[in-house]
C-alpha cells in the first residue's frame, strides 16, 4: 500500500478530530452536545471496514491507524455511555435519531445492491464475499455516520467551539478521502 499526502492529511485530521473530542469530554467532563449514536455509528465503520485486519497486513503504518481508530472510537462509546460523569450529563433525551431505521438498514441494502449488482463478489469465497461486502457498507455508513450529531446540534441550536472544530476536522477528513 503505498503512501500518499491525502492519505497522511487524512489521517491526521482524522487523529486531531479524536483528540479534540477526547479534550472536550475530559476537559469539561460532561458529554453534553455529543451524539452517542454518531460515535456508535463511527465504531460500525471501523468495524466493519477493518476486518482484514486479522487477515492481512499491508504495514505497521496501517495496522497501528486501524487499531487506533477502532480502540479511540470504542472508548469514546464507553465513556460516555457507561463512565461517570459523562454518562449521566449524556442527553439521551435529545440524541433521538432514528439510526437504525434510517442510516444503518439503508446503508446496508444500498451495499447489499451495490455489491450484488457490481458483480465484485463474483468468484470469491464466502468469507472474502462477506468481507468486501462489509467494506462497501462502512464506505456507504460513514458518509451518513454524522447524521445524529447534525441532529442533535440543531436541536441545542449552540454549537461550542471544540464541537465545532470536532464537526469541521470530521468534515475535512471526508473530503481528503
Amino acid at each position: 500500500m503505498s503512501m500518499n499526502i491525502f492519505r497522511l492529511c487524512g489521517d491526521a485530521c482524522h487523529i486531531l478530530s479524536i483528540i479534540i473530542l477526547l479534550r472536550r469530554l475530559l476537559t469539561a467532563r460532561n458529554a453534553q452536545g455529543i451524539s452517542l449514536r454518531s460515535q456508535e455509528l463511527y465504531f460500525l465503520v471501523f468495524a466493519t471496514r477493518y476486518t482484514d485486519l486479522v487477515t492481512t497486513y499491508y504495514s505497521m503504518y496501517n495496522s497501528v491507524f486501524k487499531i487506533l481508530y477502532l480502540v479511540s472510537t470504542a472508548g469514546i462509546v464507553y465513556i460516555i455511555r457507561y463512565k461517570e460523569p459523562f454518562c449521566s450529563t449524556y442527553d439521551k433525551a435529545q440524541d433521538t435519531f432514528r439510526h437504525i431505521e434510517f442510516v444503518v438498514l439503508p446503508c446496508l441494502a444500498l451495499a447489499t445492491l451495490t455489491h450484488i449488482i457490481s458483480g465484485e463478489g463474483v468468484g470469491l469465497d464466502l468469507f472474502r464475499f462477506i468481507q468486501e461486502l462489509l467494506w462497501m457498507f462502512s464506505i456507504y455508513l460513514e458518509a451518513v455516520a454524522i447524521l445524529p450529531q447534525l441532529t442533535l446540534l440543531r436541536r441545542y441550536q449552540m454549537i461550542e467551539n471544540l464541537t465545532g472544530a470536532l464537526l469541521l476536522g470530521g468534515s475535512f477528513v471526508f473530503c481528503i478521502y
